[in-house]
């Protein structure tokens, strides 16, 4: 049996830093199917969502975020999909307006977390 081995490198374009407080963003999709979920990991390229409701492969969502940034307006696409866990997903459009308050998002949760984790 060939065991497959998972590259040394990360195919990410930014690290994704994990969320340790409570940050939850308001998802609506094209199914009708919308969902508040609790945000487990963010990047300027994506994010991975706790989700019991899997949205398959390919699926297109709208993302709302209500943060102490200001209002988050953006669009995904589901990458991967762990049953009972969650979504990850690629961002795939954001307002000009809306993009420094994702960079402002992602900066503090990034601080926080390395902040936590020398502790």
């Amino acid at each position: 049996m060939k065991s497959v081995q998972q590259p040394a490198y990360s195919r990410r374009r930014s690290s994704r830093s994990t969320v340790t407080g409570e940050i939850w963003v308001y998802c609506s999709s094209s199914e009708g199917r919308d969902d508040v979920s609790r945000i487990a990991n963010i990047s300027a390229g994506g994010i991975f969502l706790e989700s019991k409701t899997p949205h398959p492969v390919g699926s297109k969502l709208k993302l709302h975020f209500l943060v102490q940034e200001g209002q988050i307006r953006a669009e995904a696409v589901v990458q991967h999909a762990s049953s009972g866990r969650g979504l990850g997903m690629k961002f795939t459009a954001l307002t000009e307006e809306d993009r420094p308050h994702l960079a402002a998002l992602v900066r503090r949760v990034h601080a926080f977390s390395q902040e936590h984790s020398r502790i």
